[in-house]
């Protein structure tokens, strides 16, 4: 199918960009990567009046760094992150998750922002994302909203974003000493059936602080498992510290069933890759 018919405005400042956004009154799609935007739209699930392409915007393709703080702008290709020597140094976990993301076309066109605007319960870059404690800085026609992305969704698919507001820039603030990933899918770079992500600092003294652990696909958005982050924090992630958190993090889950996996399935996968992601943590400093 093609899609139906839409008005096209192709912006090249964020000012204008959202003056097109307000005169649709919330009948416009951003186009960025459109990696997931045009499926829906040669599908007609999705059938906008307009869209606003923002890939003149030069303001959004930026790299830039603030102290200890990394900004990067929405329109930055997966592929960038994947190969840049910055985000490799000041955001690793970044840089490595990413190319967990689709394939190699996908990684040249998508980019950071549709991602997290996109907000696939499943996607790796909102998990990444969160369990660095990100920040997105969105503008509307009242002005520049800051939002943690662990307050950016609203449900599967769906963010607190007004229909006239553009996410412009993720803000991450300095990258902890340790990260470990761990992902299930069907079959290599699928959709995600169950993602793991853990981060933390260890002292001098083999104690781990600033533990944080992010879930995805086990809810309709990504899920920060503050309790069982908690039960490590001051501990040496032995194996029964791991058991803890373990069974803390399946509290807070709330899983799907869909075609490619029931909900039990990934309630007995949580545990079971949680352990693991956190035995790598530990295994980053012998």
């Amino acid at each position: 199918m093609k899609p139906a018919r839409f008005a096209y405005h192709r912006p090249t400042t964020v000012a204008e960009a959202v003056a097109h956004l307000r005169d649709h009154a919330g009948g416009a799609r951003v186009l960025a990567g459109g990696q997931s935007l045009v499926p829906m739209l040669n599908m007609r699930l999705w059938r906008p009046d307009a869209l606003v392409d923002i890939n003149e915007i030069d303001e959004l393709d930026d790299l830039r760094v603030d102290g200890e703080r990394t900004e990067i702008g929405a329109l930055v290709r997966y592929s960038t992150l994947e190969r840049s020597p910055l985000v490799a140094q000041r955001l690793p976990l970044l840089a490595r998750i990413v190319t967990r993301v689709g394939d190699r076309q996908v990684r040249n066109r998508g980019t950071i922002g549709g991602s997290l605007v996109q907000g696939d319960p499943t996607g790796e870059l909102p998990l990444a994302c969160l369990v660095l404690g990100a920040t997105v800085v969105a503008v509307g026609p009242g002005g520049v909203r800051r939002i943690p992305v662990a307050e950016l969704y609203t449900g599967s698919y769906a963010t607190v974003l007004e229909p006239d507001e553009l996410l412009v820039t993720v803000d991450f603030p300095s990258h902890p000493q340790h990260a470990a990933f761990r992902q299930y899918c069907r079959k290599h770079n699928d959709f995600a059936v169950v993602s793991v992500v853990a981060t933390g600092d260890r002292g001098a003294d083999g104690r781990w602080h600033g533990v944080r652990i992010a879930l995805g696909g086990v809810a309709d958005s990504p899920v920060l498992a503050t309790a069982a982050a908690a039960a490590l924090e001051g501990s040496q992630l032995t194996d029964a510290d791991l058991d803890a958190a373990a069974a803390a993090a399946a509290q807070v889950i709330d899983p799907p069933s869909d075609v490619r996996a029931s909900a039990a399935y990934r309630r007995h996968l949580v545990p079971v890759h949680l352990r693991r992601a956190l035995t790598d943590l530990r295994a980053a400093c012998p």
